[in-house]
């Protein structure tokens, strides 16, 4: 009787040379390509389905470990188990447990680094760099990030989850961001422990849904044109910057990011392109008379493309250059943001203008309704108006009243 299983030998296996398939028996195959390569197959059927399976190379897997391995296969089929999806599983288990070396830190970083593009400004990266490293490095930074469960997870935001809640609220969301990059990477399995709904909800307070904002330190309108005053007595890059900041009422990126090919000084008007704008629309911004000659006074003495240059060559001023500079007026009491609101109070408060006028001045983004009453165009010429009396306010010089002395009636005189 023939053989059903080792009909091969090594000898046999060294002098096949005939493309095709060449049985050992028990669905263990050599296979022999047109190129003259040997490689070993396992051939079964389950669940009606034909499948092959390979084996490895043969000049790499020797015929003993070959029928071991084909052995291994029939024993998977007795039991109804696929034998390539057991491998796959294998495989994955294996890559899972290699991955258990990768720290949160590191897939914290990779996701950054992914997603650093996607983002809006520098910034934004910097403060996900930041709070990692703050709130969930010394808890399990350096640890696998398979090993992230919920106690450790907790570990991390219950010291700041009343007492900072905006910050907590954003390093869970982060938390559970990275998490669910490193399962889609094959670096973890299992539920995300850094979920809300469902799960940390059933674990930590519920903070208030409206929390109260923290508005920006603003002045009173009517202390502006006093402030004005000592602010154009000092001296500095600095000190120009904030003067054109108020008189714009712009923020402070879009002002220390100006640039001279952005200024029309003969039409009195700064053109800010869209990429630097919040609300990534180009946006105009009409120049009073007292801006126009601070920015004439900046053109004689340029150094670059930046209106108010940094300290470096081509580079704009330091964000917290007018911050500094307030402190050294002895008025940390401000925030360079917050002129935006003088502005804002003494639009609402001491002119007629429509609220959209003023929101537009201001370049917020407005509401449906108005887009389509007022977008068609930007209400500049209106601005313009507003803006002059703005600078107006800004310039008046208030000086102390003068007192006069009340003459006494002589006694006996007229009632």
């Amino acid at each position: 009787m023939a053989r059903k299983h080792n009909r091969l030998s090594v000898k046999t296996v060294q002098a096949k040379r005939k493309p095709g398939y060449h049985a050992d028996g028990g669905g263990l195959y050599l296979q022999v390509s047109p190129s003259g390569s040997k490689s070993w197959l396992f051939r079964y059927m389950l669940n009606g389905r034909a499948r092959e399976m390979g084996l490895g190379a043969e000049h790499t897997v020797t015929l003993a470990e070959v029928r071991a391995k084909a052995t291994d296969c029939r024993k998977l089929l007795l039991a109804k188990v696929d034998p390539i999806e057991a491998r796959n599983a294998a495989a994955a288990s294996n890559a899972l447990d290699a991955a258990r070396s990768i720290t949160f830190a590191e897939c914290a970083a990779a996701y950054i680094k992914a997603h650093r593009a996607g983002w809006k400004n520098v910034k934004h990266a910097e403060q996900w760099t930041n709070t990692i490293e703050t709130y969930c490095g010394p808890v399990f930074g350096a640890l696998p990030v398979q090993g992230v469960d919920t106690g450790l997870v907790l570990k991390a935001l219950e010291p700041i989850w009343t007492e900072k809640p905006e910050t907590a609220t954003r390093v869970r969301g982060r938390i559970e961001s990275v998490l669910d990059w490193a399962t889609s990477r094959g670096y973890r399995a299992g539920d995300n422990t850094a979920r809300w709904r469902g799960h940390l909800d059933n674990l930590l307070p519920r903070l208030e849904k409206r929390k109260r904002v923290k508005h920006h330190a603003a002045l009173p309108f009517d202390e502006i044109s006093t402030f004005m005053q000592a602010l154009r007595a000092q001296e500095g890059i600095a000190a120009r910057t904030l003067e054109f900041t108020v008189l714009t009422a712009g923020r402070t990126g879009e002002v220390i990011g100006a640039k001279w090919d952005e200024i029309n000084l003969n039409a009195a008007l700064w053109t800010i392109p869209a990429a630097r704008m919040k609300a990534h629309r180009e946006h105009r911004v009409p120049l009073s008379l007292r801006a126009v000659k601070l920015l004439q006074g900046l053109l004689a003495k340029r150094q670059g493309d930046y209106v108010f240059p940094g300290q470096r060559d081509e580079a704009p001023l330091s964000n917290m250059a007018m911050l500094e500079l307030l402190k050294r007026m002895e008025r940390s009491d401000l925030t360079v943001h917050g002129f935006r609101s003088s502005f804002r109070d003494w639009a609402a408060e001491r002119t007629n203008y429509p609220r959209e006028v003023c929101e537009m001045a201001l370049a917020h983004t407005v509401s449906d309704q108005v887009e389509a009453a007022y977008r068609r165009g930007d209400l500049f010429e209106k601005r313009r108006a507003l803006m002059h009396e703005w600078a107006t306010h800004c310039n008046q010089i208030k000086r102390p009243a003068k007192v006069i002395p009340m003459k006494r009636r002589a006694k006996g005189g007229a009632q």
